[in-house]
């Protein structure tokens, strides 16, 4: 078959494949145009985009966007900045911030930190027009400023302290400078325990200027300079140096050990107030045994004294009785035996006045 056959047999295929073409391309043409005129942001995003006049326009409400053709650049609404010195959560380095206390000692300090991106339009444009995407804010914006606030927090205290008493300071102390700004501070002398050798020593530490009871800032947040919100951190980890840790431990034996030798002292000073308590109340519970028998035999005294007295009286009334009978007696025999000798007086001359 000749050359001219073959292409007139081959036609309608390859009449049929640029109709096709140009299908793809339409469709292909239509997609580009549509992705390059239109954006879509998430609830959980915002973003700046740059038309091609240069004009840059912050959105943050949820919804399509007319974009003209204009680059895009999308931020997280909110983030975690994590500064762990553990390998397997994300970084491919040691990324814990670094302390050094008023004592010497040195800790490096793991956790993580939330921040929220600002949602007014100056803030977000100047954000993307100095570092242009999620990346360089963390590495420029919150690591720095974290830093800049562990290297503060760490000279207000000794490594022991940081352990014990003002562990929660220290935390407080690096969320507030984080947020607001570093500390102004002055360099006084302190004497703290050696963490080598726990001798006492004079160091220098920095106290925190106060005006009106509220510290004075040397310098404001660099996060608080670009609007980005820190949320609360949370510290998971506290990694001391070796000395450090050995002489923490140390104190907290010593400090369990006096524990354990008050709570003792405490409970014998216990059992002593409960022996006496125990022994005023059987003395207690004895002395009114005694008295409740005192009273017995008091009450049988008075029962006996009362009987005594009511026999005593009606031996009283029974004499009484016999002597007024006796005296009625005699009186009786004597009136009888006057009567008697009246009689006989009195019969001689009845008998002479009678003619006898």
């Amino acid at each position: 078959m000749s050359d001219v056959e073959n292409t007139i047999k081959a036609a309608p295929f390859l009449s049929k494949s640029k109709s096709f073409a140009g299908i793809a391309s339409a469709v292909i043409g239509s997609f580009w145009l549509i992705s390059n005129c239109v954006e879509m942001l998430d609830s959980t995003e915002i973003m700046v985009i740059q038309y091609p006049n240069g004009t840059l326009v912050a959105a943050v409400e949820p919804g399509w966007y007319m974009q003209w053709f204009g680059s895009v650049a999308k931020y997280p609404m909110r983030s975690q900045f994590s500064f762990s010195s553990a390998l397997d959560q994300g970084a491919p380095k040691n990324e814990s911030l670094k302390l050094r206390f008023n004592d010497g000692g040195h800790a490096n300090v793991s956790g993580v930190v939330s921040w929220e991106m600002p949602i007014d339009h100056d803030n977000l444009i100047k954000i993307h027009r100095k570092f242009g995407n999620i990346k360089s804010v963390e590495q420029q914006i919150i690591r720095p400023t974290l830093e800049s606030a562990a290297y503060t927090s760490g000279p207000l205290m000794s490594s022991t302290e940081s352990a014990a008493e003002k562990r929660n300071l220290l935390l407080q102390y690096m969320q507030d400078q984080a947020k607001n700004g570093t500390y102004q501070t002055r360099t006084v002398s302190l004497k703290v325990p050696d963490p080598l050798t726990g001798i006492e020593k004079t160091v220098n530490a920095a106290e925190i200027v106060l005006a009106g009871g509220i510290p004075v800032r040397e310098q404001e947040s660099a996060a608080k300079v670009f609007g980005i919100n820190l949320l609360p951190m949370t510290i998971n980890q506290i990694q001391y140096d070796a000395a450090i840790e050995a002489q923490i431990t140390q104190r907290q034996v010593s400090i369990q050990a006096v524990q354990i030798a008050q709570a003792n002292a405490l409970k014998a000073e216990q059992d002593a107030i409960t022996a006496e308590k125990l022994g005023q109340a059987e003395a207690a519970k004895a002395k009114w045994a005694q008295e409740a028998i005192k009273a017995q035999k008091i009450t049988e005294a008075q029962q006996f004294l009362e009987v005594a007295t009511l026999e005593a009286k009606q031996a009283e009334q029974y004499k009484n009785k016999q002597m007024l009978e006796g005296q009625g007696n005699a009186e009786k025999k004597r009136l009888e035996m006057e009567a008697n000798g009246s009689r006989r007086l009195g019969a001689p001359n009845r008998d002479r006045y009678c003619g006898k």
